[in-house]
């Protein structure tokens, strides 16, 4: 029989549900045992470019979540005009100081301020553009991919004319034709024809994994066990997917956030007076050359926060997959 003192750790531990790891007969320490989750989290703790990227994006996010506090403490709206303190005498703006700690732009506004709600922007844009660009182009790659035939031939062809379209050019043919005045609706539109540009490139390579996948041992026994192709899409593709798609998108979100940058200096983006990163680096190119932190904080904010996410969509990569293709997850 049993002692009460054996017992009692053993009625703990069904209480508890737990399982103690089982010792080896040499007595040897027992292996620990985790979930594919625990070990990619290990893995992107010793990653430390991409600790310290993300470390880098929680500043720019805090940056630009406390918009309205530093505008608050400086007392400067982002679009309020300063002529008499942001201006000297010759009409030229102040660089940074006590009262614009950034400096001010030409037209006398607090660049710090402007430069946070620009992160907003940016940010905003980025991650909204690079989800609707991921849902469209899993959704395309995978029908694509798994269905074939007429359908994948239909799908493909879109995505291949979409990737020849010059999406500057439309892109401003299409701000053009709308003439669209207000911000929300601006950044709207900004953000659907983001998407559109860059679902097709996403489509592709999550076309080439499904057909990958579609092959293997696992699809074969569940069209044996008698499931449908739509089982069969949401239970056994799809999630053997999303460390492709996971990655995929945090490597798109520079990339929107690049396009946005590009199109509102070129005065497609987003509209005045909500300030943007490519809006503010197209008004100081008139005056850099006396004025260098009109180019310096935006251009800085916007190499920083995409190099931040891409590094970080690399750390994220060879966490989930060490020795994975490399192909899958590149650009």
């Amino acid at each position: 029989m049993r002692s009460s003192s054996e017992a009692a750790p053993r009625s703990r531990q069904a209480e508890t549900g737990t399982r103690r790891p089982r010792e080896t007969a040499d007595g040897a320490a027992p292996v620990e045992c985790r979930t594919p989750f625990q070990l990619a989290c290990g893995r992107f703790r010793r990653d430390r470019l991409a600790v310290a990227a993300l470390a880098v994006l929680a500043l720019i996010v805090a940056f630009a979540a406390l918009a309205p506090l530093w505008a608050q403490l400086t007392g400067h709206p982002y679009d309020a005009t300063f002529p008499r303190t942001g201006l000297d005498a010759g009409g030229q703006p102040r660089g940074p100081g006590a009262r614009f700690p950034l400096g001010a732009d030409q037209l006398g506004r607090d660049v710090l301020v402007r430069a946070a709600y620009g992160a907003r922007i940016s940010l905003a844009v980025g991650v909204l553009a690079a989800l609707l660009a991921a849902a469209a182009g899993t959704a395309a790659g995978t029908l694509a991919g798994f269905a074939g035939g007429a359908l994948d031939t239909l799908l493909a062809r879109l995505m291949d004319t979409t990737l020849a379209l010059p999406y500057l050019l439309v892109a401003i043919t299409l701000a053009t034709a709308f003439r669209i005045s207000s911000v929300a609706a601006s950044l709207t539109l900004t953000i659907v024809v983001i998407a559109f540009f860059q679902f097709a490139a996403f489509g592709r390579v999550i076309r080439g994994q499904v057909v990958a996948l579609k092959r293997r041992e696992f699809i074969d026994a569940a069209r044996a066990l008698g499931s449908s192709n739509v089982r069969i899409m949401f239970a056994e593709v799809l999630p053997n997917l999303v460390a492709q798609i996971t990655v995929l998108t945090s490597l798109l979100i520079p990339a929107s956030i690049v396009f946005e940058a590009t199109l509102s200096f070129l005065g497609a983006g987003v509209r005045p007076p909500m300030p943007s990163w490519g809006s503010m680096l197209g008004e100081g190119g008139d005056v850099f050359q006396t004025a260098w932190w009109l180019l310096a904080v935006p251009g800085g904010l916007l190499l920083l926060t995409t190099l931040s996410f891409n590094l970080l969509g690399d750390g994220i990569r060879d966490a989930l997959d060490p020795g994975g293709d490399r192909s899958a997850g590149g650009r």
